[in-house]
């Protein structure tokens, strides 16, 4: 019997869902990125660290695509000189129906890296999620949409 190639390569990348992983969603959860050395806890509450760029979107179950409600999320970033600062640092707490908003400057350069935008979210019965967002130049507005995995059982 010959396997076609894409499930070949499928296996060979290890996309193949198997055990825990093979939970079947309706909205693909926001991919996982690194926390990064400057997380911490704590930051103030508010939803504008600066001007001339806005992040929006939606916190969102990927088991049933609606609005969490609850959650929590951690926004960190370089300041316009590309060096991380309280001052860059914000908690905010979309609104009921999982909406948000974030307006801040254009994230500077942080050595060799893109400019990002770092975020930690959180809801109860969902798994906290450390992800970034990456601007593109020249563009002063995006979407990002945040979309959870429920917690296992019992958690």
């Amino acid at each position: 019997m010959k396997i076609p190639a894409v499930y070949l390569l499928v296996l060979a990348l290890g996309l193949a869902p198997t055990g825990a992983t093979a939970q079947a969603y309706r909205c693909s959860p926001t991919p996982a990125d690194a926390d990064g050395p400057f997380y911490r806890p704590g930051a103030p509450v508010r939803n504008q660290i600066g001007t001339g760029y806005l992040l929006m979107g939606e916190v969102r179950s990927a088991a049933n695509c609606q609005p969490v409600d609850r959650a929590r999320i951690e926004i960190w970033m370089t300041g316009p000189d590309g060096n991380y600062d309280d001052r860059w640092r914000a908690t905010v707490v979309p609104r009921r129906d999982g909406r948000y908003y974030f307006v801040s400057h254009f994230p500077g350069r942080y050595g060799s890296r893109p400019p990002h935008i770092h975020l930690r979210v959180e809801a109860p019965g969902f798994q906290e999620l450390f992800t970034q967002h990456y601007p593109l130049p020249g563009h002063g507005e995006a979407i990002f949409d945040l979309v959870l995995t429920p917690a296992p059982s019992g958690n």
